[in-house]
């Protein structure tokens, strides 16, 4: 099986920068994509952005311009590079995994126990 570990949350003001990363272990595939979902409370799960293993990328239009993903397949490990940050990006920030790219979540059979985000105005 796979299980992802995400790192790197934390507690910011409006405009700054974090960085997150997924460290992926065991069995997995050369095709796998990998990518980002966020979840605050009372809200539904979100699509962020995903990568495949060849590097075609897709991004939510709401991060499109202020986060940055990538990932290093030598170390199956996934980043997002967020910078200008804002009160809206405050939420759980979760590590996916599955065969393809997609904006939706069923599409992923691999999830990371999230790491939170907190942006303050």
């Amino acid at each position: 099986q796979v299980q992802l570990a995400e790192s790197g949350g934390g507690s910011v003001q409006a405009g700054d920068s974090l960085r997150l990363s997924c460290a992926g272990s065991g069995r997995t595939f050369s095709s796998s994509a990998m990518g980002w979902f966020r979840q605050a409370p009372g809200k539904e799960r979100e699509f962020v952005g995903a990568i495949s293993w060849g590097g075609g990328i897709d991004y939510a239009d709401s991060v499109k311009g202020r986060f940055t993903i990538s990932r290093d397949n030598a170390k199956n490990t996934l980043y997002l590079q967020m910078s200008s940050l804002e009160p809206e990006d405050t939420a759980a920030y979760h590590c996916v995994a599955g065969p393809y790219i997609s904006r939706y979540a069923h599409a992923y059979n691999y999830w990371g126990q999230g790491t939170q985000v907190t942006v303050s105005s």
